[in-house]
């Protein structure tokens, strides 16, 4: 499983590409050790709950926090391995991106789960969510 993941990440990402992973990045830090290096990309980590002092400490990381926000192509993006009801300039249209639930909670206007497990166990672009969204679909 963990070499499809690899394999899929770098298929989708590049070694310039900057990459926001939204929590809970590996089971454990032996794990991430081995991981994390061989993933494409400038690696940023929003923090989930399984994920250690020690993993958030891996020199792969770019940078690490627990919330996020920033601007991709002219839109607000909110980023947090938690889901919310409410965000940051959630009526101005800014968009919430999250893990954590697996694809089993109900996503409110301009909310993603982008956990791999519900886009094909790959990253996601924004651009792919919001084309998703405008034709109709839920995530």
């Amino acid at each position: 499983m963990d070499e499809v993941l690899i394999e899929r990440w770098n298929a989708r990402v590049s070694t310039k590409d900057e990459i926001w992973h939204l929590g809970d990045f590996a089971s454990g830090l032996a794990l991430a050790q081995q991981l994390l290096p061989r993933l494409n990309g400038r690696k940023h980590l929003v923090t989930g709950n399984i994920d250690s002092r020690a993993l958030r400490e891996l020199a792969g990381w770019a940078s690490t926090c627990a919330y996020n926000e920033l601007t991709v192509d002219g839109t607000m993006v909110v980023l947090c391995h938690y889901p919310f009801r409410t965000w940051n300039r959630m009526h101005r249209g800014a968009v919430n991106l999250h893990g954590h639930s697996h694809g089993r909670l109900a996503p409110l206007k301009r909310q993603f789960d982008v956990g791999v497990d519900v886009h094909d166990f790959q990253p996601v672009l924004l651009s792919e969510l919001m084309n998703f969204r405008s034709r109709g679909c839920r995530s």
